[in-house]
């Protein structure tokens, strides 16, 4: 471990204040006053060198850090300003990063490690502000060294392995701890799409009346026999249940259920459950949502007299923990605006997820007062539907259950039972300001008594097929993530982007696929590193890295133990490992500038055409995927499939740029048959749908 000295400043009035963001230095220094100079590292200063390992094994894994590229400036504008002042405060963020960024800070200014110069604070408000200086503390080693071994793990490993990537794979690759579980799990998801067989089942929806009125009329599902309940394989099975109804004659409610049932919001938002939700329902990335709520967390500029303002707690959290000052608040504005019957009588008890380090609270705006519409004309169009999201999750969770009437009504007849379920939102509850996933219109059903008889009108068998697992999109990889304790909050964003710019998985739509070079990958290091893949390993190394942060471990111990069997994984992958020729593939014509074949090679963002007499002719050209579909605006070229910069798929016309037909929706092969415009097909909720582009005419979405 590296020790800081201490070092003479010559005195002054002010106070010198190290954050790491210019915007958060504005906020802070308006918050503090006149006395105070804040400043901004910019993150790191100090890192390990990107030209070599950095670490050394054979001396206890001392690690060597070097001032990193570009910030020369930076630590000569801040030690300037510290040897000028007569206090200086360490105010990188609250989590382990920001302890060792605080951490390095301190050793490159050299200040003592003994004094009381760390200030944390969950949010940047003038109160949360003001009430950290008063509570300085030291800078927590504990912090310093779990965040530290989680960096020289990956360090060896990443530094270890990419080496033998390269020599035996293709230059450029790289493995590490996460992102090749995240990698296993994607890959893992498409065998079980591959090997999957659908099955055939079928069910009978059904039409009944209770009396002769119309709005008597209801939906029925076939259930079962004599109470139990039966699949339905076949055709030939529904016709067997068909055969045994007889339509002369009426069912009999043979049971009516009625219950109230209470749902209760979720809970606030954690840096996972945010990622997922702002994926599902605003189309963010993880990178996107993060870098966002960064923006939101360090302040806004509101204009006026408030300036610049944190309009929400830090971001890299994951417990639910609400603070009872924000509760009460929240109550009182959810009384003052919706009403009291709206506003839960006690304080919601919240349950943090097993393992759940509980340092910060949820993320939740800094005040409930500052609604989204108020704050509409000040953010961006990203920030404002971000900050809506966590505005709502949070109130909401404040907020009352919803009640829902629910109603089982069981028909039978020669012990043939169908079943009919209703339900209708007594009180709205939670989702008068957040609708959440599992929300349903109401289903109402007659007023119907056990006893009473009841019209069959129809039978509507419909043949079905069980489907594959679905593919994870960023939603459900971090789930998956989370749920098996690897990694933690802020390293999703990262995993995910990695695995993505290696092109080892490639988005369709919105979920992941492998691709070829991902799964060479992932194969090599399963056979010759099995632990890096090994989920339950991971999940524990987490453990033990949180046990470094409570100071029940030694970091040094904790990475020798992980060390000693992977060095000896290296060796042996390192003799057995064979080159692999990743081959070209023949592309079935000619160089249009030299004449020689053309082939097929897997660069970083795909397969490509390429000329075979490389380097000696450089000639590229894109594979471009056609659709059937003649260019509705030429009529002489092809709808081809392209990609944005984004990597986004849109569809252009093969002639560009002597035609400029682009549409981001597919184009097929018919016309409107209102006003003979082209029509597309459109991703919908639920499936797909064909429309007009006009907005004139739209058909049923397609499952």
């Amino acid at each position: 471990m590296v020790s800081s000295k201490a070092t003479k400043r010559k005195p002054t009035t002010k106070n010198l204040v190290i954050v790491e963001s210019p915007a958060k230095a504005k906020t802070i220094e308006k918050y503090l006053g006149k006395n105070y100079k804040v400043l901004a590292s910019k993150g790191h200063i100090r890192d390990l060198p990107k030209s070599r390992m950095g670490v050394d094994i054979d001396h206890n894994y001392e690690p060597t850090y070097i001032s990193i590229r570009g910030k020369g400036d930076t630590i000569k504008e801040l030690k300037k300003a510290a040897k000028n002042s007569q206090n200086v405060y360490l105010a990188a963020d609250p989590d382990r990063e920001g302890e060792a960024i605080a951490w390095h800070v301190s050793y490159v200014l050299g200040l003592d490690l003994d004094d009381k110069n760390r200030v944390v604070f969950n949010e940047i408000t003038k109160d949360a502000v003001k009430e950290a200086f008063k509570h300085p503390r030291n800078v927590n080693m504990d912090l310093v060294n779990a965040q530290q071994a989680r960096r020289i793990l990956d360090r060896l490993v990443g530094y270890s392995i990419s080496p033998i990537l390269w020599q035996k794979v293709k230059k450029g690759l790289s493995a590490g701890r996460v992102q090749s579980i995240a990698l296993k799990l994607v890959i893992e998801r498409e065998k079980s799409i591959q090997k999957f067989q659908p099955k055939e089942y079928w069910t009978i929806l059904s039409h009944f009346q209770a009396g002769t009125a119309k709005k008597n009329i209801f939906e029925a599902n076939f259930y079962g026999v004599d109470g139990k309940k039966k699949e339905l394989p076949s055709n030939q099975a529904v016709k067997d249940i068909l055969a045994q109804i007889d339509k002369r004659k009426k069912f009999n409610v043979s049971k009516v259920v009625k219950k109230e049932r209470k749902r209760y919001p979720a809970a606030p938002f954690t840096t996972s459950s945010l990622q997922q939700e702002a994926n599902r329902k605003l189309n963010f990335k993880t990178r996107k949502t993060m870098m966002l709520a960064q923006q939101l967390y360090e302040g806004i500029n509101l204009g006026g007299r408030q300036g610049s303002v944190g309009l929400i707690t830090y971001m890299r959290t994951d417990s639910t923990r609400i603070a009872t000052v924000a509760k009460h608040e929240t109550a009182k504005f959810i009384q003052e605006e919706y009403g009291e019957q709206y506003a839960a009588t006690k304080l919601h008890k919240t349950k943090n997820p097993e393992g759940a380090q509980d340092a910060h609270e949820a993320i939740r705006p800094t005040s409930v007062l500052r609604t989204p519409q108020s704050l509409k004309k000040v953010l961006t169009r990203d920030q404002y539907r971000l900050y809506n999201l966590i505005w709502n999750r949070f109130v909401a969770s404040e907020m009352t259950p919803a009640v829902m009437d629910t109603v089982k009504v069981v028909l039978e007849q020669n012990k043939i039972q169908f079943q009919a379920n209703g339900s209708q939102i007594k009180f709205d509850g939670f989702l008068k300001l957040y609708k959440d996933d599992n929300q349903t219109k109401d289903n109402l059903l007659p007023d119907l008594s056990e006893g009473q008889q009841v019209k069959l009108l129809d039978t509507n068998p419909e043949q079905h097929f069980t489907q594959p697992p679905a593919r994870y999109t960023e939603a459900s990889l971090v789930k998956a993530l989370e749920e098996n304790g690897v990694g933690r909050p802020s390293t999703y964003a990262p995993t995910i982007d990695t695995i993505q710019r290696r092109y080892y998985v490639k988005l369709n739509g919105r979920s992941f696929e492998p691709t070829e070079l991902g799964e060479i990958v992932d194969n090599l290091i399963e056979k010759y590193f099995p632990d890096i893949v090994n989920i339950d390993f991971t999940a524990q190394l987490e453990d033990e890295l949180d046990g470094i942060e409570a100071g029940k471990e030694k970091w040094t111990k904790v990475v020798d133990e992980y060390y000693q069997p992977f060095s000896k994984e290296l060796k042996n992958a390192d003799e057995k490992i064979e080159k692999l020729q990743i081959k070209d593939e023949p592309a079935g014509f000619d160089c249009d500038i030299c004449g020689a074949p053309m082939v097929i090679k897997l660069g970083r963002y795909g397969k490509f055409f390429a000329c075979s007499r490389f380097p000696d002719c450089r000639n590229t050209k894109p594979i471009i995927k056609e659709i059937g579909v003649v260019c509705p605006k030429c009529h002489q070229g092809q709808v081809v499939e392209r990609k944005s910069k984004k990597r986004r798929i849109f569809y252009g016309c093969s002639r560009y740029p002597d035609c400029d037909f682009v549409d981001w929706n597919k184009p097929i092969n018919r016309d409107c048959p209102k006003d003979g415009h082209y029509l597309v097909e459109k991703k919908v909720k639920g499936g797909r749908q064909v429309v007009c582009p006009n907005g004139d005419y739209e058909e049923e979405v397609q499952k």
